[in-house]
């Protein structure tokens, strides 16, 4: 409930008109802030924080548009699917449309060419988000310096008004009746079409478009980011066989097709647009994973073969590309079972090295196999990189039940009981092992997690399982173990050492002459 009122009266203030700004103004400026989302609270540590980042950018007075805000996430939404369309569209338009590529596409080249001129614009007025900074860039001098530093001529490039251009050339060939002026306005045309290739160049934004998705992403998952790089990965391969679809059909129609060309041999001069693109993309794949379909014949002449090897060098790198993205995804999904693998291949080298016994050799990788199943990770690494409060929640979930089951250590307070699941040990036993043995001098109690083990003595024997425990007796006086403990079957246990408890009892007086009291002259009880 409290959190609910912060974010309440957080959403409130930044509602509330301010001297600065008018309510209207604040209405549409909330959409430059930073959100209060899973990404935001990383970076800041707070929902106070991310407020106080709010605050600051109203203060500067100036119209910066956050990275964490919500115009940012939908504007990147709407560039990447912009961008997409752009990139498939313009190598289809200059490659089989020719002159009619119709008003509605026409009217598409001209928005996206707008969109891409104010997306320059925007770029002078976005915050910057650096990983060597503490806070989010805001400053207008600092935004352009860096941006005109970096990726400010490949975006005037690729948004170069080329669809103005054409349509305006367009327009004036369709009103021109002068025979020889209108072909020498259709080889302007063609070459401007050639020209408007640069708008490829775009490839570069959806990549940067990618990449700030999954940082200013509402849901920091490696689910999401794995999404991600597998769908930016095959969109890529997808437009690298896309354009090389195109270029198939597009050179051979700049040499005016000639005779002995692959679109007159597959009879495709008066075909429909389909039927072109789809006989490109054929041909461009057959080369690209080196088979003979749809390129039967060898290349009729220098520009064909070049055509040829550019596609296979590009096939090939398609190769190399996936091949190593998908190995990097897949030694990423379960990083602890390569991990366990490695250490198994790097064990297997040292047992053939020192020439064991292969009954040891299997007792080895069977411990192993019961101590790790399969997968490779340090118990005490992990509990040294998280806070002591989630080490204590980890242990109480794991061990509380069966301290809980110990006679002297029921009906205690839940503070000794916490202090004392910090300091257990976890170890594994192989059935067949003895754990201890009658009369050894010893400083472990044991308790059971999961498995079974035989208790002897002089004058008894039993059989001990899931959560039960024994070796009290070193624990609380520090002498010889009563009986001896063998593993009937794989045993995973957890440990408690005299050191250990002693140190715990010094912070519970109490609780130390209650112990001592009850337990340390009363041997019969303890095992």
């Amino acid at each position: 409930m409290a959190d609910r009122r912060t974010s309440r009266s957080f959403v409130d203030r930044l509602r509330a008109p301010t001297p600065a700004f008018t309510t209207a103004t604040c209405g549409w400026r909330a959409l430059l802030l930073p959100q209060l989302n899973r990404q935001s609270l990383y970076v800041y540590g707070s929902e106070i924080a991310v407020e106080k980042e709010c605050m600051r950018q109203l203060q500067s007075g100036v119209l910066v548009i956050h990275p964490f805000s919500l115009m940012r996430s939908y504007y990147i939404m709407g560039m990447m699917a912009i961008t997409f369309l752009n990139l498939i569209g313009i190598p289809m338009e200059i490659a089989f449309l020719d002159r009619d590529s119709g008003l509605a596409w026409e009217g598409f080249n001209v928005f996206s060419d707008t969109l891409f001129l104010i997306d320059v614009a925007l770029n002078f007025r976005m915050g910057i988000i650096r990983d060597d900074a503490e806070e989010v860039v805001l400053d207008l001098k600092e935004i352009r310096v860096s941006y005109l530093r970096t990726w400010f001529i490949p975006d005037v490039i690729a948004a170069f008004p080329i669809g103005y251009i054409l349509l305006f050339a367009d327009l004036h060939y369709q009103n021109d009746d002068n025979p020889s002026k209108a072909n020498k306005m259709m080889r302007i045309l063609m070459f401007v079409r050639i020209l408007s290739l640069i708008r490829l160049a775009r490839v570069s934004r959806l990549v940067r478009f990618f990449n700030e998705v999954e940082k200013v992403s509402n849901a920091n998952l490696e689910v999401v980011r794995l999404f991600f790089k597998i769908l930016s990965l095959f969109m890529m391969i997808f437009l690298l066989c896309h354009w090389n679809g195109c270029i198939q059909y597009f050179v051979p129609m700049l040499e005016e097709f000639p005779t002995d060309c692959w679109v007159r041999k597959e009879n495709l001069m008066n075909a429909t647009v389909l039927a072109k693109y789809s006989w490109g993309v054929f041909r461009a794949l057959s080369q690209m994973i080196a088979l003979s379909y749809g390129s039967m014949d060898a290349p009729t002449n220098y520009v064909e073969m070049w055509i040829v090897m550019v596609s296979m060098v590009s096939g090939c790198l398609m190769y190399t590309v996936l091949v190593a993205n998908t190995t990097i995804m897949i030694a990423n999904v379960d990083p602890a079972s390569q991990e366990y693998k490695s250490k198994m291949s790097r064990l297997e080298h040292y047992m053939t090295f020192m020439k064991l016994p292969p009954e040891l050799q299997l007792r080895i990788n069977n411990y192993y196999q019961a101590r790790y199943g399969g997968k490779w990770f340090d118990e005490k690494e992990v509990m040294n990189t998280v806070s002591s409060a989630l080490k204590e929640q980890i242990m109480v979930v794991m061990c509380c039940r069966l301290l809980r089951k110990v006679p002297m250590f029921q009906n205690r307070h839940e503070n000794f009981i916490n202090a004392l699941v910090v300091r257990l040990e976890y170890c594994i036993f192989q059935e067949g092992d003895a754990i201890v043995r009658e009369n050894v001098p010893g400083d472990l109690m044991y308790f059971i997690d999961h498995g079974q083990v035989l208790v002897e003595a002089d004058s008894y024997e039993r059989e001990l399982c899931d959560g039960d425990f024994f070796g009290e007796s070193c624990v609380v006086t520090k002498g010889k173990h009563l009986v001896t403990a063998k593993a009937l079957t794989d045993c995973r246990c957890f440990t408690l050492s005299w050191n250990d408890f002693q140190e715990v009892l010094q912070s519970f007086l109490d609780v130390k002459k209650d112990i001592e009291k009850n337990y340390v002259n009363a041997e019969s009880g303890l095992v």
